[in-house]
């Protein structure tokens, strides 16, 4: 797993490969992330927006903006949190994601809070590195 904190909002990433949705002979390979936010604050804040940088093992980068999250704009009350899964996939058998959650307080104030950068890894396919090479990837990436 892994987390990061921003203000007192705590986002926590498990990323799961999902081998029976992917398709390695055709370069698709797939995983679904577990994310959990967490206010440990004393405000009221409310997810407006999401921005996700996903980058391949050969440093192709997709960009992703949106409303919300899986649908929805939570409200997180103090101590409150909210959790969702979602995918994406990729043409290679490793990446790497990371983005942030602009919110906001009831008084308007709006500020982003991180994302952690997470590995997404699965079982090497010829051409491509290892499942540890991801760590170079990142090293390369960062």
């Amino acid at each position: 797993m892994y987390q990061k904190t921003t203000r007192s909002i705590s986002i926590t990433v498990k990323p799961t490969f999902l081998e029976d949705q992917s398709s390695p002979n055709e370069n698709h390979f797939v995983w679904a992330y577990h994310v959990r936010i967490e206010n440990g604050g004393d405000q009221t804040v409310q997810l407006l927006n999401r921005y996700w940088n996903i980058t391949d093992a050969l440093g192709r980068v997709q960009e992703v903006r949106g409303p919300g999250v899986v649908g929805e704009k939570p409200v997180l009350e103090p101590g409150g949190s909210f959790e969702y899964t979602s995918g994406t996939p990729l043409a290679t058998p490793s990446g790497i994601m990371v983005g942030t959650y602009e919110m906001a307080t009831p008084d308007g104030e709006q500020f982003d809070v991180a994302i952690p950068r997470f590995s997404l890894d699965s079982a090497a396919q010829p051409g491509f590195p290892a499942q540890g090479g991801s760590a170079q990837a990142s090293a390369r990436l960062n």
